[in-house]
């Protein structure tokens, strides 16, 4: 601690990211990276920047990636925001749209960024706790609130909700931000920006992505928003405030590259899912209880095995997963979907550990 921190900082508590551990031998289960590469045409397109034009910077608009966005989804460039990952994007929403007299409502048991970025801009927050299956129950935010956050798919959970019943909340919300945080969205859950197109486009839902997870880009750091032209207007600012070059030539050019091999991501995107669902069979036969999931990851438990103890011993192994020593969630594992060998490696391993 130093005497020259702002008052802020002492009374921060920092996001901890999943661990990236330097191991020669290693089946890396934990922080929901694609076990596939990224698109061949976004590799290929990332070393063609790779020129004298370094020098220069790159456009602050990031306009051609927004025309991709834009054209994937049937939406106006004006609908779409670009950041230096989802992370960055999601702190300018908490700063430029979620700060209001009234508390921000978000699960209790979700992504752990959410109350950071609260306590980092002085924003007053309800945590609504999910049922008892880990569900969320959409009839819980129709309360007074300065905006209302949640993944879809949840985070570390991997339940998902019906975009009609998103759709339902929206048109009940309708004096507050809605933001939904799709970063897993493509493993089999239905995206709300079908619900921005056209002139019906409401002025206050907001869907949150990244290019992290099904896209294999995380060491690129690229993520956006897309919403209502005002909502965009109001993160603009507050970006031109912070940083007007959040992405350098590199991302912008990989970005769009990735936007446009939509048939990389359906495939890759497919492997994934067909793994997870012989992962939960496999693990059934075990004796976990398994989440329902639509992400990439999956969060089971055992009746007889502590959740920290089987962490534990899997890292012994090599295999590392996640594990939260939080309430009611503490006896549970987060399993990234990896490879069809790298699962069958994680089988054995939970096989020799519980027999």
């Amino acid at each position: 601690m130093s005497r020259f921190w702002s008052p802020v900082v002492q009374t921060l508590t920092p996001y901890t990211p999943g661990e990236q551990p330097q191991m020669q031998r290693l089946v890396k289960l934990n922080t929901n990276e694609s076990p596939y590469g990224p698109s061949p045409k976004a590799l290929a397109a990332i070393c063609g920047q790779t020129s004298d034009d370094l020098r220069l910077y790159p456009d602050p608009e990031s306009t051609a990636l927004k025309e991709a966005i834009a054209s994937l989804h049937g939406l106006s460039p004006n609908q779409v925001f670009v950041g230096n990952g989802s992370d960055e994007v999601l702190a300018h929403v908490f700063a430029g749209l979620l700060k209001h007299d009234k508390p921000v409502c978000f699960p209790d048991i979700t992504y752990s960024f959410y109350p950071v970025y609260c306590k980092l801009f002085d924003i007053a927050y309800t945590n609504i706790p999910l049922g008892k299956d880990f569900e969320i129950h959409l009839e819980d935010y129709k309360q007074p609130n300065g905006g209302i956050i949640f993944p879809n798919p949840n985070a570390p959970t991997g339940r998902s909700i019906a975009r009609s019943k998103i759709e339902e909340l929206l048109t009940n919300n309708r004096d507050s931000v809605l933001v939904i945080d799709e970063a897993y969205v493509d493993y089999g859950t239905q995206s709300c920006i079908p619900l921005l197109k056209g002139a019906a486009c409401p002025e206050n839902l907001l869907v949150v992505h990244t290019l992290s997870k099904s896209r294999a880009l995380a060491g690129l750091r690229v993520g956006f928003a897309v919403g209502h032209p005002t909502l965009i207007e109001g993160l603009e600012r507050v970006k031109n405030s912070f940083n007007s070059y959040p992405l350098g030539r590199l991302a912008q050019a990989g970005a769009i590259a990735a936007i446009e091999d939509q048939a990389h991501l359906e495939e890759t995107s497919a492997k994934v899912i067909h793994t997870r669902t012989k992962l939960v069979d496999q693990l059934k036969l075990l004796g976990f209880e398994t989440l329902p999931s639509t992400a990439n990851f999956i969060f089971t438990r055992h009746p007889k095995h502590a959740g920290g103890k089987l962490y534990q011993l899997l890292r012994e192994r090599g295999i590392i997963v996640r594990h939260f020593k939080l309430p009611r969630i503490e006896e549970f594992l987060r399993i990234t979907i990896g490879t069809d060998e790298q699962c069958n490696e994680l089988v054995l391993a939970l096989k020799e550990i519980i027999s």
